[in-house]
């Protein structure tokens, strides 16, 4: 008999939480990376990958049954998800990840949002998020106390590991500052440059730089753009054109073309808008690298004449 409570205690003490691998469901490839660096020792899948938009995916049974087994689920918020997210909860009908519960982890709750909108919207409003713009993972000097939240949130679940995470937040968020300096470095004159966007994925992206977008290829968030407002938009810009159409690779193409094809000098720019399913730190650098290069290709290729007269304009 004494055996056999003993095989029960230990088989007890490997199911817990705080004694065996955090099964995550992360909704989006950004947040399963941060698990990654925090608690390498997770379980992860996730629902979406670079090549979609977060807004929209189909309930597939596969999330379904992995979000069932999940102990956590790290997602956005913020309405990102509202599309899809509450009917996977609904049908996989775990207790752990429903609203209000702490293995339903938010991280629109770590940070402040830009862009608030009021709750009286109508259903002609767009793709409008009332509490704020929920892209905000695009600006890099938000991951230190995004990091900070996730590994408090996650030691409620995974207590035994509360010690590692910390340090590993700590040491993250050290060699994250050091990164971010470079990169603000290299976006120095960003401040002077114009973009146009179809939607507002990269608004953080931008407010961090200090780059300034000029024009929405979208007539309401989240309508696609239409003939009309292309030209619309167009006719605005004609006096003072952006230096770049800033587009998600997710997002069709042809009327950032078309724009940039009314226009001489302006450059089209395709970038993702989050890593990869498998990403960790390095690929989480590798990102932004590419995002910071990419804007820093279009300040050097905007003459200084140019550069200065936009810079009087702002004051």
């Amino acid at each position: 008999m004494r055996l056999v409570g003993l095989a029960l205690v230990v088989a007890a003490l490997i199911a817990a939480p705080g004694a065996r691998a955090l099964e995550v469901f992360a909704c989006e490839p950004e947040w399963a990376a941060l698990v990654r660096i925090l608690l390498p020792e997770a379980r992860i899948t996730v629902a979406t990958h670079a090549g979609q938009d977060p807004h929209e995916i189909e309930a597939r049974p596969s999330l379904i049954a992995a979000l069932r087994r999940a102990d956590a689920a790290v997602c956005t918020g913020a309405g990102l998800e509202a599309g899809w997210l509450p009917m996977l909860q609904s049908r996989a009908a775990n207790a752990k990840v429903q609203p209000g519960q702490p293995g339903m982890i938010e991280m629109a709750r770590f940070t402040r949002l830009i862009d608030p909108r009021p709750a009286s919207l109508s259903p002609f409003s767009g793709d409008v998020h009332p509490e704020g713009n929920p892209h905000f993972h695009l600006d890099p000097s938000r991951w230190p106390e995004l990091a900070r939240g996730l590994a408090q949130a996650l030691t409620r679940l995974a207590p035994g590991h509360s010690t590692a995470m910390a340090e590993r937040a700590r040491a993250f968020e050290a060699r994250w500052a050091e990164r971010t300096r470079g990169w603000q470095a290299r976006l120095a004159e960003a401040k002077r440059v114009r973009v146009a966007v179809q939607h507002t994925t990269f608004a953080y992206f931008f407010a961090f730089a200090g780059a300034r977008v000029v024009a929405d290829l979208e007539p309401k968030p989240g309508v696609p753009p239409t003939p009309g407002h292309l030209s619309a938009t167009l006719g605005a810009l004609r006096g003072a054109p952006p230096h770049a159409v800033w587009i998600a690779t997710y997002q069709d193409a042809r009327p950032a073309r078309w724009l940039v094809g009314q226009m001489a000098g302006v450059r089209l720019v395709m970038l993702p808008a989050t890593v990869d399913e498998a990403a960790d730190e390095s690929a989480l650098v590798r990102w932004f690298d590419t995002l910071v290069g990419a804007l820093a290709e279009v300040i050097a290729a905007v003459p200084a004449a140019s550069l200065a007269r936009s810079s009087g304009a702002a004051g």
